[in-house]
């Protein structure tokens, strides 16, 4: 069964396998202890730290273990901004950050400090002059992620270290999802990553916190790691995300592995919108990670389609609201403006074979006409020629759609779609069914109470060429407005 989730977790590498069940033997003792198991295993700690510390780009005294990537990252932003208490207590992060700069975000404003996020575009990049703009006196510290988990995009991160150097601000890098393709360029000051993306074990972290970088950890703290994360750590587990890293990174092969991953992604995103109608592949398509790509579908729940794949042999995930339990589409898509239903995100481990890519190029067509058969979507397509008494009502995966309620007329007031209790992408069907019955300038009103239509309905106007005129107030949901251009 192809696995396509490497972003989420990566498959244990050969190497950690090896060297983590060496390790049990021999490095199951207090590295803090003298007497020979001690030893033994400060020993292994050590030429851990140093493999790792080679990999990240920095020295080894500057790199400690975390029991994971969160764990890092939340570290790292508490130590940082409480050394840097004295100078500013503003934190800067960008909005596609991952979830657990956005949690470290929340608990500093809940202790007294102050956020803002940095926006960023279409392709869900950060403009380094929006950095400039925002760094003040009493900036504390900026997060950046060097590449993004949902969506692939490479951030500017070498020049926005720059800026903050100039500016006298501390820079911290996730690093998570581009450390096993190689070093993070720039000066930065802080780097978390997490083993169990490269292949390493799941439960490491690593935080480095360079030379010069005022650092005060925050809680508790003992002897272990400078003091940085306290407790007895996991020896073997760090051995083996230390050896995964360090094989990964050494091997002349990398480079080669990257450039055929990245070739497997360019057919994907080049041929899956030839394949599938109505499909936006989002990201920039050059600044990227090798082996990730993300699509959205229009008219397509999420979660069927990912039960479908499932079902054909594909482990893949998703943004779309549906496929989570807060119904609330990704942070990620939403700070983009792009599409959230029907997301896909495929990110290919290493050694993936291209024959799997080709497989699913040809399942996936079938896997999306049949989500939108059971919606109730036109096979055409979007269907935008259909009468407003065709508009499909909400229905789970594999269960019939029941007719919802347009009201209206196709004059100058336009027509009014009651979506109100219907899930997402289902207000989108129901738009796009009647947006022909309404003359060039004229409005479609569509009442909704799930939060993804909020984006999706903004998104579908963008691919299809309609005037967004906006949202207004409504007594339950919202109502968003429609102009038909053409």
């Amino acid at each position: 069964m192809p696995y396509f989730d490497a972003a989420s977790a990566a498959p244990l590498h050969p190497v950690a396998r090896e060297a983590l069940l060496a390790s049990l033997d021999e490095g199951w003792a207090d590295p803090a202890r003298l007497y020979r198991e001690g030893r033994r295993a400060r020993l292994l700690l050590d030429a851990a730290r140093e493999a790792a510390a080679e990999a990240v780009g920095c020295r080894p005294d500057e790199l400690v273990f975390t029991p994971s990537g969160t764990q890092a990252v939340h570290t790292g932003v508490s130590g940082a901004l409480a050394a840097r208490r004295r100078a500013g207590r503003r934190l800067l992060y960008s909005a596609v950050e991952h979830s657990s700069v956005l949690h470290a975000a929340e608990a500093h404003e809940a202790a007294g400090g102050s956020r803002a996020e940095l926006s960023v575009d279409r392709t869900g990049r950060v403009a380094a002059g929006e950095v400039a703009a925002a760094l003040g006196p009493d900036t504390a510290l900026v997060c950046l992620q060097s590449a993004n988990h949902e969506v692939g995009t490479e951030q500017p991160v070498e020049e926005v270290a720059a800026l903050c150097r100039e500016a006298a601000v501390p820079l911290l890098v996730d690093a998570a999802q581009s450390l096993p393709w190689g070093p993070v360029p720039g000066a930065w000051s802080l780097l978390t990553a997490s083993a169990h993306k490269w292949g390493g074990p799941p439960g490491v972290g690593l935080l480095a916190v360079r030379k010069g970088t005022r650092f005060a950890p925050q809680g508790p703290r003992d002897e272990r790691e400078s003091g940085r994360s306290p407790g007895f750590g996991n020896i073997p587990a760090v051995v083996a995300a230390a050896a995964s890293l360090r094989a990964l990174r050494a091997g002349p092969e990398t480079g080669d592995e990257a450039a055929r991953l990245r070739r497997l992604v360019d057919r994907i995103r080049t041929r899956v919108p030839e394949l599938v109608p109505d499909v936006e592949v989002v990201g920039d398509p050059v600044r990227r990670l090798p082996h990730l790509v993300t699509f959205s579908c229009l008219y397509v729940d999420g979660e069927a389609l990912l039960h479908e794949l499932d079902r054909a042999g594909f482990s893949v995930s998703s943004g779309s609201s549906c496929t989570s339990s807060t119904l609330t589409p990704s942070h990620v898509l939403r700070a983009m403006g792009v599409l959230s239903e029907g997301n896909v995100r495929v990110s290919l481990p290493y050694g993936t074979d291209g024959a799997d890519v080709e497989r699913f190029l040809e399942v996936l067509p079938r896997v999306v006409h049949s989500v939108r058969e059971r919606l109730g979507v036109p096979a055409a397509g979007a269907g935008e020629t259909a009468g407003a008494g065709e508009a499909a009502g909400a229905a789970g995966p594999g269960e019939a759609a029941e007719p919802a309620e347009a009201t209206g007329s196709a004059g100058s007031a336009g027509l009014v779609v009651d979506a109100l209790g219907k899930r997402c992408p289902v207000p989108v069907i129901e738009l796009a069914k009647v947006i022909g019955e309404v003359p060039v300038g004229g409005t479609v009103m569509v009442l909704s109470d799930d939060e993804a239509a909020r984006q999706d309905i903004p998104a579908w106007c963008t691919m299809r060429d309609q005037e967004y005129v906006g949202e207004r107030a409504a007594e339950r949901g919202a109502a968003y407005v429609v102009r038909r251009r053409a």
